[in-house]
């Protein structure tokens, strides 16, 4: 039976074998698979996530901190170690021009004072002896001095005189002669030392000396009078009072600081803008200040000085630059840290992208746009940018599809197929 049914499986109806049609069918089978298999191996499209060009403003910004501080301002220091006598005023107090704030304990000021100006007289004494050659008693005495010694000169001078005329006659030896002649040179010194010391009394260092012996004394009058006066505190200009560490009776050292005022109506920020940023900065530039404390809230303003020079701030290499904002509600305060935006350029109605989408080769910039489902490189021309946008001026219309990232592990490829996912 097994027989008949390979007898049967090897012929066709007519009982003849049918090797040559099993063949041919075989072929085909096998140029079949091979047509399918670029099919089922060929990629499927590269999956990437876009974006779109689209036109509306952009701003190229500088983003740093800053410190508020008032633009009028005052400080005042304790004079000399003293007390505060009275405090006429507390912290937060609106004050007018010219008003009593504080008073401190000014007794020893007075003293000060006091002693100052009676060295201020006495080296005015000085000084008038010195340009008169010393006190009137010294005068006199040297006058007489000098009165005497020119007798003594001229009688040792008619000695001498007689003394030769003398010696002529033979009535006089050479010895009386020469001890008339040394006679009449000591008398001559003597005459010379008083009416040199009647004309320079005082020698250049002694002179000096007095001098500043008296400027001296006026610097020494003029602190005691300036402390003094600064131990009564008065308003400089209408403000406010914003600081005020110290208490009435509260004792304190000099240069301590006793209170401060401003006008918090107009107030200077200073903002810190690292080196590397410090070219882009220019007077004018619009400036928008932030504070944690009232998130929301903006205020306005421009640049007003650039910096001139970078210091080291911490571990930053800065440079400052200052702006005045309005303050008129009073919610800015002094010596608080804030958040300063400097726009160093702005763009109206432009196009502008996403700057991830933006790539780079050779310092060139170049985009892949997606068009009818596949990937198309295009070189395109930027102008301002931020952290977000940049501006796109050449390369791209309004309304591209442009390439974010591919959202495989395959590399993006001009002319690759594209399929735009989420």
């Amino acid at each position: 039976m097994k027989d008949n049914w390979l007898a049967a499986t090897n012929n066709n109806s007519n009982g003849r074998p049918a090797t040559r049609t099993g063949r041919t069918w075989l072929a085909l089978g096998v140029l079949a698979v091979l047509a399918l298999i670029p099919v089922f191996t060929r990629p499927g499209p590269l999956k990437v996530r876009t974006t779109t060009v689209d036109r509306g403003p952009i701003r190229s910004l500088i983003s740093t901190n800053g410190k508020v501080e008032p633009i009028q301002n005052f400080e005042a220091h304790s004079p000399a170690a003293t007390t505060v006598k009275r405090l006429l005023i507390k912290e937060g107090d609106h004050v007018r021009k010219g008003q009593l704030l504080l008073q401190l304990d000014d007794a020893d000021l007075r003293s000060q004072a006091a002693r100052a100006q009676a060295q201020i007289k006495a080296a005015q004494a000085d000084q008038a002896d010195v340009s008169t050659g010393g006190t009137r008693e010294e005068i006199l005495t040297l006058e007489t001095q000098l009165i005497k010694a020119r007798s003594a000169r001229d009688l040792a001078q008619r000695n001498l005189e007689a003394f030769r005329r003398l010696q002529q006659q033979g009535a006089a030896s050479a010895g009386e002669v020469k001890q008339a002649e040394d006679a009449l040179q000591r008398a001559q010194a003597d005459t010379t030392l008083l009416e040199q010391k009647k004309k320079d009394r005082y020698s250049q260092p002694e002179l000096a000396k007095v001098v500043a012996q008296g400027a001296e004394a006026q610097a020494a009058y003029q602190a005691a009078e300036d402390a003094f006066a600064k131990s009564s505190v008065r308003a400089p200009f209408d403000g406010i009072v914003y600081a005020l560490p110290v208490k009435q009776g509260a004792y304190v050292q000099t240069g301590d600081l006793l209170l401060q005022e401003g006008d918090l109506s107009q107030m200077l920020v200073r903002a810190f803008v690292d080196e590397p940023d410090i070219g882009r900065l220019a007077a004018g530039q619009k400036i928008e200040v932030t504070w944690d404390a009232l998130p929301g809230r903006t205020w306005n303003g421009a640049v007003s000085t650039v910096p001139s020079t970078v210091k080291l701030r911490v571990s930053r290499s800065i440079g400052e630059v200052t702006c005045t904002v309005d303050n008129h509600d009073l919610r800015l305060l002094p010596n608080i840290n804030v958040g300063v935006t400097v726009i160093t350029a702005e763009h109206s109605g432009v196009l502008t992208l996403l700057r991830e989408a933006v790539r780079m080769d050779d310092a060139k910039p170049y985009v892949f746009r997606v068009v009818d489902g596949e990937l198309k490189r295009r070189e395109v021309e930027v102008s301002l940018q931020n952290l977000t946008r940049v501006e796109i001026t050449a390369g791209l219309p309004e309304g591209s599809v442009v390439v974010l990232s591919s959202a495989d592990t395959r590399p993006l490829v001009d002319g690759a197929r594209a399929k735009v996912v989420p």
